[in-house]
């Protein structure tokens, strides 16, 4: 299971960078229906197999603080990419914005094979 997380998430980030440089051409790939539809479906495996592990090996984020700040920066990396793709105005601020979703990706892969929290 953990390697199928992995691998998602893999797709996952590989989807996300292909959807920034598109972005970053003007692509009219953004506008076909599968580039729309399966980064979501692609992350909601993704978030279901974290939570399916999570209470498999009953790990509770309140107490494994280092699964609590692999959540925190999932989310920052949600609303990074979400900004890079739909909110940033100018091509300086996509990128600035990618740069930024891929620290919190480093973070994300940081925290899960160290499993050492940072912050808390």
């Amino acid at each position: 299971m953990k390697h199928l997380h992995m691998t998602i998430a893999l797709i996952s980030i590989v989807l996300f960078t292909l959807r920034f440089f598109w972005t970053l051409a003007g692509s009219s790939q953004l506008d076909k229906k599968w580039v729309k539809i399966t980064p979501h479906i692609v992350d909601t495996l993704l978030l279901g197999l974290g939570v399916v592990m999570m209470m498999k090996l009953a790990l509770n984020p309140l107490e494994q603080l280092w699964l609590g700040e692999k959540l925190i920066a999932v989310v920052a990396y949600i609303f990074t990419g979400y900004y890079t793709l739909k909110l940033a105005r100018n091509r300086t601020m996509q990128v600035i914005g990618y740069l930024g979703a891929m620290g919190w990706i480093l973070l994300v892969a940081r925290l899960a094979m160290s499993k050492e929290n940072i912050f808390f």
